[in-house]
C-alpha cells in the first residue's frame, strides 16, 4: 500500500484481492488529494480505471471503503512499530527504530488517512485511529515494563508521551518541508526521548 501503482486499463481481470488493493491504492489518492467529504465514488472508480459497479462489488458504499482503507494504514502503523520494538540491538536503538517508523509512515501519502483526515470526528473512523495509537502505546510500555523495571501505569504515561513525541515531531517535520534531513531528525526526536528515558534505572544499554 505504500507504493501508488497506475491502475491497469478498464477492464484489466485482476484476482479478488489484487482488485481490492488497487481499489484501496486509488481511494487513498483521491481522498488525500480531496478529503472524504469532497471524494466521490465517481472519482475513486475513474481514477482505478474501473466502472462504479465494480466499485461496489467490493465496497458498498464511501464510508466502508475509507475504514477499509483507514484500517490498513493503521495496521500498517502499528506494524511498523511492532518491528521497530523487536529489532535486535540495545534499547536505544530500539528508541530511535520507533521514532524512525513515524517518520518514514509520515512520509507515505496514507498518513494523511491517520493523522490529517477531515473525518476524525466521525465515530467509526475515529475508533480506528484511536485504535491504532492505542496498539502502539501498549507496544512500547510493554518495552518499557520490561527494560525500566516499572509498572503497567507508569510504562504506559511514558509510552504515551514517546508516541505523542514521535507523532507530532514527524509531523512538524513533515509540515515544515523537511527542512531538517530525515536521519537528523529522528536523531534529535530520538534524543528527547532517550534522555527522558534513560533515567529510569534499568534502561541504560
Amino acid at each position: 500500500m505504500t507504493e501508488a501503482t497506475a491502475p491497469p486499463h478498464r477492464g484489466a481481470r485482476l484476482s479478488r484481492s489484487a482488485r481490492r488493493a488497487q481499489l484501496l491504492v486509488a481511494a487513498r489518492d483521491v481522498f488525500a488529494a480531496q478529503g472524504y467529504h469532497s471524494a466521490a465514488m465517481d472519482d475513486i472508480a475513474e481514477k482505478a480505471g474501473v466502472s462504479k459497479p465494480v466499485l461496489y462489488q467490493h465496497f458498498p458504499g464511501k464510508m466502508e471503503l475509507y475504514r477499509a482503507l483507514l484500517t490498513t494504514y493503521a495496521d500498517e502503523l502499528v506494524d511498523r512499530v511492532r518491528d521497530a520494538l523487536s529489532r535486535p540491538g540495545d534499547n536505544h536503538d530500539r528508541a530511535r527504530a520507533a521514532v524512525a517508523a513515524y517518520f518514514d509512515f509520515v512520509a507515505d501519502e496514507g498518513s494523511r488517512l491517520i493523522f490529517e483526515s477531515d473525518l476524525r470526528g466521525e465515530p467509526e473512523a475515529a475508533a480506528v485511529v484511536e485504535g491504532a495509537s492505542t496498539r502502539c502505546i501498549e507496544l512500547i510500555a510493554e518495552a518499557v515494563t520490561t527494560d525500566a523495571g516499572l509498572d503497567g501505569p507508569r510504562a504506559r504515561l511514558l509510552a504515551v508521551g514517546v508516541v505523542g513525541l514521535s507523532q507530532v515531531t514527524a509531523q512538524y517535520w513533515l509540515d515544515s518541508g523537511k527542512t531538517v534531513p530525515r536521519d537528523e531528525a529522528v536523531e534529535l526526536a530520538t534524543g528527547l526521548a532517550w534522555r527522558g528515558l534513560a533515567g529510569f534505572p534499568l534502561i541504560n544499554p
